[in-house]
């Protein structure tokens, strides 16, 4: 047993350690002393889009700042921000777009939430299968690792499509699964989740033993407010959620965000 405990303890600091760097990297790129601490994106509250809107989507998706405007939108994938280091096929904009039917009941969470003190900082919805295919295609370049240390500095990325982070269809594609986390309502600083967005490794996963118990609650506040609206949460990654009852569970679309 005291063996074993070593063990546990030893891998627990091996992981602190490494969220410590994690932490160091995003602080350096971002100007931020929080985030050497916590290993979480610490940006600060994202600017209010002023871009002009297309306004051409298909029947049924929304806009989501147009029904959740008081959350925050920090659309990853637009940018160099993410675990490929480069803008993503399909993001022509830094808009999160939703089915109509998940973003009614996103505003249900969004307006629970607030009751407790918390808004909503989302970071990807529906997503062109076109960027899914961008994904597949860089995670089998091996020598593109750009973004390692930041995303999977303990993983190869060849290893990320059976390890279950990327897939070559993605829920997103359907309109109704979303990526995001909280914020403090009152400062817009963002609640500790325990590791950072889209990072790809076992630190991810909702019940993961490498948080604390305050990071774990956090993650708790988020998926039981999205649960108890009709979302299903994903076991690998804290911030994936999906609505049960989404409108195109067989449709993969691949218009652009714009």
């Amino acid at each position: 047993m005291k063996k074993k405990k070593r063990s546990r303890v030893a891998r627990l600091t091996s992981v602190i350690i490494l969220l410590a760097g994690i932490g160091a990297l995003h602080a350096e790129n971002y100007g931020s002393a929080q985030a050497a601490v916590t290993g979480q994106d610490t940006v600060g509250i994202p600017a209010k889009n002023s871009v002009v809107k297309k306004n051409n989507l298909p029947d049924g998706f929304v806009y989501l700042d147009e029904v959740i405007p008081e959350a925050q939108y920090q659309i990853r994938y637009y940018g160099k921000n993410n675990f490929t280091g480069a803008p993503v096929n399909g993001y022509k904009a830094p808009l999160a777009i939703f089915t109509r039917t998940a973003a009614a009941a996103l505003k249900k969470v969004s307006t629970d939430l607030a009751g407790k003190g918390y808004i909503l900082r989302i970071y990807d919805a529906y997503r062109p299968q076109k960027a899914v295919t961008r994904f597949v295609a860089w995670s089998q370049d091996s020598s593109d690792t750009k973004n390692k240390q930041l995303y999977y500095p303990q993983l190869d990325k060849r290893n990320l499509f059976k390890l279950g982070f990327i897939a070559k269809k993605s829920g997103h594609s359907r309109g109704s699964t979303i990526d995001l986390t909280l914020a403090d309502k009152k400062t817009g600083a963002l609640v500790d989740m325990g590791s950072p967005y889209d990072f790809f490794g076992e630190i991810s996963y909702y019940n993961t033993v490498l948080v604390s118990k305050i990071q774990h609650q956090n993650r708790k506040i988020l998926k039981d407010a999205m649960v108890k609206q009709g979302f299903k949460p994903y076991t690998k990654e804290w911030w994936h959620f999906t609505l049960k009852s989404e409108p195109y569970p067989s449709l993969y679309f691949n218009f652009d965000v714009e």
